[in-house]
């Protein structure tokens, strides 16, 4: 019988690296132990060859589709903002990716703040959250964990791996640094190297995170916790996620209340309102450490790099020779992954000897469209699923 959305629970797994040494990580740094929370949908077939991996942006969760009304692991995080599947459009039973045909599977990336270890997990050395003292980590370090994942489950090759923004990032990671276990990748309005603009953009939310008065260097969690600091690093995210039009419709006419952050000026119009609005609301649900982790890692990312390869095309022939095929989606007013990102990462698969499917999705609502336009995609994920 099939597994529903609706009734699936989340799954932890745990792992060390090998034997019972720490689990290193590319920044140099290590992990005693990993905890994965994760959910699955769907039946895995006996040949264990209709498995999809879906990687989660910057502030998503393993929850991708359906309702998760609980998850333990996840203390207070898990909200109502994070209890509905954040691609439910296109995962599901007949949906685009079906889970009546696939075993479909996600986990909250390492250091994150939904079940799996991060900062605010327990330090076995300690007995207190890690805080400070949780290490760097890069897109490679998820592309492992990944491996080991599988591993447990009993997954040779991936049917698919996909992503969208970030998780984009990863799923093109784990394609070239583990191009035996993948198929088809699905990438999402993403691309190979992170942007210099895109570098400053974090690096600004990154400032306004360590300057918040109770940031305390990262060790916060048995006091205040730096919510102005985060809620001003969404703010500096959201005009990047959203298009200048969908702003305008988006913001409510009446103003919030006066935030307690200001003191001097008074919030004059519905925008400023909106934007005030999505800083106080994002804090309640995510936790500033975690936020910073996936910054930097998104920060530094090169995907030749990560996979210590000496060039792009020497990194993407990997694929090649491994038989992979890419869709490529692109969203003409995105200001978070520009397309030219994705119209770079398919020239170089190009000359890596790949014949990639390039999708440019027309929408006025943004890097968003991925989240809130599932029409757009479905066919074409449809089609990429089962002419593979």
């Amino acid at each position: 019988m099939v597994d529903t959305p609706e009734k699936n629970p989340t799954h932890l797994f745990h792992a060390v690296g090998e034997g019972d040494a720490p689990l290193r990580l590319r920044e140099g740094g290590s992990l005693p132990a990993v905890q994965l929370s994760y959910q699955s949908w769907g039946t895995l077939n006996s040949s264990k060859s209709n498995a999809i991996l879906i990687f989660h942006a910057l502030s998503g969760s393993q929850n991708v589709c359906g309702f998760a009304p609980e998850n333990t692991a996840a203390g207070k995080y898990w909200n109502e903002e994070v209890q509905e599947g954040w691609w439910s459009g296109l995962v599901g039973p007949g949906k685009a990716i079906d889970t009546n045909e696939f075993f479909v599977v996600c986990f909250n990336l390492l250091g994150g703040c939904y079940g799996s270890t991060g900062p605010m997990s327990h330090n076995p050395a300690t007995g207190d959250p890690y805080g400070s003292a949780f290490p760097h980590l890069s897109i490679s370090d998820q592309a492992n964990v990944t491996a080991l994942l599988l591993d447990h489950l009993g997954i040779d090759c991936l049917h698919a791996v996909a992503g969208p923004s970030v998780g984009g990032l990863a799923a093109l990671t784990f394609a070239t640094n583990f191009p035996e276990r993948v198929r088809t990748v699905l990438s999402v309005a993403s691309g190979i190297k992170t942007t210099v603009l895109n570098r400053l953009i974090l690096f600004e939310q990154i400032i306004a995170i360590e300057n918040d008065p109770h940031f305390n260097g990262g060790n916060y969690y048995e006091m205040e916790h730096p919510d102005l600091g985060l809620a001003l690093a969404r703010m500096i995210s959201h005009k990047t996620f959203v298009h200048l039009d969908a702003f305008e419709r988006r913001a409510r006419r009446d103003l919030i209340e006066q935030s307690g952050s200001l003191a001097w000026y008074q919030v004059r119009d519905q925008f400023q309102s909106y934007m005030l609005h999505q800083g106080q609301k994002f804090v309640k649900r995510f936790d500033a450490n975690t936020y910073l982790r996936i910054i930097d890692m998104w920060s530094r990312y090169d995907a030749t790099r990560e996979g210590d390869a000496e060039s792009s095309r020497e990194l993407l022939e990997r694929c090649r020779k491994a038989g992979q095929r890419f869709l490529i989606f692109s969203i003409d007013s995105d200001f978070c992954f520009y397309p030219e990102e994705q119209s770079t990462l398919v020239l170089e698969l190009e000359q890596a000897g790949l014949n990639p499917v390039h999708i440019t999705v027309h929408s006025d609502r943004g890097h968003d469209s991925f989240l809130l336009e599932p029409a757009l995609y479905a066919p074409h994920i449809h089609y990429a699923l089962r002419d593979s």
